[in-house]
């Protein structure tokens, strides 16, 4: 009796396949037959399953955005409606938590940066990717204003901010966060991402200092680290 395959069950599959070469060895080394050989399947078995290269490469980046999506999703979704009984310093935790899971502070979403920045760059010369990418980057923009609207809403931004604009700052100020350690992981590391994170959080708050903790300066940081590795 032959084996019954769920189907997208196994595009799932190779799409992880695809995950993995890129990291490893860039998009452009992720051919139909180096993807075929990483998931340990026959050329003949993925063509089963997609049209070509460029059908692989548009499934596994929507694949990718919506499993890094649904993460954020839930966790979004217990701040957008925040309890208004709540102390504004856990308001504010929560605000800075959500903020801190776009960012690769774990083995796993440092993973999740590198092959989301090779999409992304392969965007550019890829036009079956084009849309997704654009797709990525307003959904996290999205993600930025929807927790800084809840924030509003329970009285712990600053007055007079413009919304649309702070959410364009923290996106901006994540990106470049998760660009630096994807590039230099070895001077960007989660410690630091988390203070520099933290103290943008803090000045658009209105909750008084001594109600947070103090996020230590950079400097502190890589002392520490110089300390660790000696």
């Amino acid at each position: 009796m032959p084996k019954i395959v769920d189907p997208e069950a196994r595009r799932r599959e190779v799409a992880e396949a695809v995950f993995r070469v890129v990291r490893r060895d860039g998009l452009e080394q992720a051919s139909l037959r180096n993807v075929a050989a990483e998931a340990g399947l026959a050329i003949g078995s993925v063509r089963h399953y997609f049209a070509g290269q460029g059908d692989i490469m548009v499934f596994a980046m929507r694949y990718f955005a919506e499993r890094a999506g649904e993460r954020l999703r839930l966790r979004a979704g217990r701040l957008a409606a925040p309890d208004p009984a709540a102390p504004p310093a856990e308001h504010v935790a929560s605000m800075e938590a959500l903020f801190a899971e776009l960012l690769p502070v774990d083995t796993e979403r440092r993973e999740e940066a590198e092959v989301w920045l090779a999409f992304v760059v392969g965007a550019r010369t890829r036009p079956g990717l084009r849309p997704l990418a654009a797709e990525m980057h307003d959904a996290l923009r999205s993600v930025a204003e929807r927790v800084l609207r809840a924030a509003e809403r329970v009285g712990v931004l600053r007055p007079g901010l413009d919304i649309a604009t702070e959410a364009a700052r923290v996106h901006t100020l994540v990106d470049g966060l998760t660009l630096h350690a994807v590039l230099r992981p070895e001077s960007t590391v989660p410690q630091e991402m988390r203070a520099v994170l933290r103290r943008h959080v803090r000045e658009l708050t209105t909750v008084p200092a001594g109600d947070l903790p103090e996020p230590p300066g950079l400097d502190d940081l890589r002392a520490g680290a110089g300390r660790d590795a000696c």
